[in-house]
């Protein structure tokens, strides 16, 4: 048994070209340039995440001080300093984060605001707990 390729015609070549340039249309589209799209940085997604679970920590600390009415015990104040630790972190992350090559670096930008804004927020409530 004998197989044959099937022959090429000039038709099947200018089939072949434009879906080439078809494709080529598309991927211009998609992109910026030709360039694909930046990647989100890793580290300033870590600070994003970062600041979530510190907010979720902060909120949570109030909500178990506002029932009991102030009457907290000292674990919510280690609590609030593993707080303030991870804060700091999440600002050293979203600065590293800003160091990375050819990224996005938006969500760096907002988990060093957000974390920045955090932080501030325990220290001043610190501050105002031992006045």
């Amino acid at each position: 048994m004998i197989i044959r390729k099937k022959r090429k015609t000039e038709e099947d070549r200018e089939k072949a070209a434009a879906k080439a340039r078809e494709k080529q249309r598309k991927k211009m589209i998609r992109t910026k340039y030709g360039q694909r799209p930046y990647r989100h940085s890793k580290r300033g997604i870590y600070s994003c995440a970062y600041a979530v679970v510190v907010g979720m920590l902060l909120l949570s600390m109030i909500i178990f001080a506002f029932f009991n009415k102030g009457d907290v015990n000292i674990l919510i104040g280690f609590l609030g300093l593993g707080t303030l630790a991870l804060a700091g972190f999440g600002i050293w992350l979203g600065i590293k984060g800003l160091k990375e090559r050819d990224k996005n670096y938006i969500t760096c930008k907002v988990g060093i605001g957000v974390n920045g804004a955090f932080l501030l927020m325990l220290v001043l409530l610190f501050v105002r707990g031992l006045l």
